[in-house]
């Protein structure tokens, strides 16, 4: 966990931080600056201040990482859309909670489009 000074302009504030890997295969990397791997600085917590999850990944994704304009290729009414397969370290997102995961430093999180042959 690394944390983030705040500029002279405001007072000394450390926010906490984790580092991340995120993945795109099977054509999801074409909406992502055609990138597969992306390391990431992310909160240690969300808006409300409880742990960062894949759900507010997902959305920091779409807000941070996403320079493609056809956000309706990856989410869906807010939701990851269907046939987009995630890994969290090597395991199926389903056997980890799904959205509410908990992101920890270090995770490597990798989404899959099974509609492009993923």
């Amino acid at each position: 966990m690394s944390t983030i000074q705040a500029t002279e302009e405001s007072p000394e504030v450390e926010i906490p931080k984790l580092s991340v890997v995120v993945e795109f295969t099977g054509g999801l990397e074409m909406l992502f600056s055609d990138r597969r791997r992306h390391p990431l600085t992310i909160p240690v917590t969300n808006k409300e201040g409880n742990p960062f999850t894949i759900a507010d990944l997902i959305e920091h994704l779409c807000i941070h990482t996403m320079k493609d304009t056809r956000k309706e290729l990856f989410v869906l009414q807010d939701h990851l859309r269907p046939g987009i397969l995630v890994l969290i370290n090597d395991a199926d997102w389903e056997l980890e909670g799904e959205e509410a995961y908990e992101i920890k430093g270090g995770d490597n999180i990798l989404f899959v489009s099974t509609l492009h042959g993923g």
